[in-house]
């Protein structure tokens, strides 16, 4: 390897690329400021000792495998741009060495929480449903078309799981005068009601709310937690957005609850992705769904970039990365996220 006085990159960003989440001006930046040495994730481990030993960053979430970590003896952070955490590092070693392991998901936040919003409104008021029966010459003009519909001015809201997408979807539904419980065991009350929110059980959530949005992320404590006894509980008619992954859900379950008439659905995530052909959520009437395209806006990944860039040269200069999310030890072995396989 050629010698160099700039600092060394391994950038392993699959499904990403650095095209995809840098701007042009932004990977010159990047080409200027750094040695990039571009690989597959899973040939991280293949790289020759000299380059491991003189990374001082990795962009992405590759495998490392303690005996590869042990050779990176310059690393001072993970830099995931995949954004979902997965267990597929040594993170007690990682952090009694003082690496980060930082995150760039709050971008999708906003993207993510409008998309949510407006699948709320459309299941409220069957936006899609009606301009389907009007290109079919089926429509319902006037108050005979809204016989199902409702406002969210002024609904009970409920919200399970509250970080970056949770605050981003709050100040969305400040102008709704709701009235908005949350539902979140890793956060203090105080949090919440920070927020102009009502601390609240997962119960209370779903009983009082005609509207609840699912943003919590996948633990392993929490996988399947909303099946079919949750469901039940809901209020009849009563909607529910995913928004953060299926395997929150028991998504049969949530079929079946629609499938019934006992609530509505919206779903952005599924449990297999792309979703086969013959799903059955694929027709199944009063389930509103997205193809995992909520937060996929070339925006958020461009800030992706800008993000990463600032924190690398914040910690260049022997300063706390400020822009990303931290990874935190207390949880970040309990995240269990599948990888995305398309942006």
């Amino acid at each position: 390897m050629p010698q160099t006085t700039k600092p060394l990159v391994i950038s392993a960003p699959h499904p990403r690329s650095l095209d995809l989440i840098f701007t042009d001006e932004a990977r010159r930046i990047l080409h200027d400021r750094y040695t990039i040495v571009e690989t597959d994730p899973d040939l991280v481990a293949a790289l020759d000792t000299e380059t491991l030993a003189s990374a001082r960053y990795v962009i992405g979430q590759p495998p490392v495998a303690p005996d590869t970590l042990s050779l990176m003896t310059n690393l001072r952070a993970v830099l995931n741009v995949e954004s979902n955490l997965i267990d597929n590092m040594p993170y007690e070693d990682i952090f009694r060495r003082g690496i980060h392991v930082l995150t760039t998901g709050a971008v999708f936040a906003v993207p993510v929480a409008e998309l949510g919003l407006a699948m709320a409104l459309n299941l409220a008021r069957q936006i899609v449903d009606a301009d389907i029966d009007f290109r079919r010459g089926r429509e319902q003009w006037g108050g005979e078309g809204n016989q199902h519909a409702r406002l969210i001015t002024g609904a009970e809201v409920g919200v399970v799981g509250f970080g970056d997408l949770g605050r981003a979807l709050r100040r969305l539904l400040a102008g709704f005068g709701c009235t908005v419980r949350a539902h979140d065991p890793w956060l203090p009350a105080s949090i919440l009601r920070e927020a102009d929110m009502i601390p609240a059980s997962l119960d209370e959530v779903l009983l009082h709310s005609d509207f609840v949005f699912v943003l919590a992320a996948v633990t392993t404590e929490n996988r399947g937690f909303l099946g079919a006894g949750e469901f039940a509980r809901m209020k009849r008619g009563a909607a529910l957005i995913l928004l953060s992954r299926a395997d929150v859900v028991d998504f049969g379950a949530l079929m079946d609850a629609v499938r019934d008439g006992h609530i509505v659905a919206a779903s952005d995530v599924f449990p297999e992705e792309p979703l086969p052909a013959d799903h059955p959520v694929r027709d199944l009437p009063g389930f509103l769904r997205s193809a995992h395209r909520a937060g996929a806006l070339d925006s958020a990944f461009k800030q992706m970039g800008e993000m990463v860039l600032e924190d690398m040269d914040l910690m260049d200069r022997d300063l706390p990365p400020v822009r990303c999310k931290r990874a935190e030890r207390e949880t970040v072995g309990r995240m269990r996220s599948k990888p995305v396989a398309i942006n």
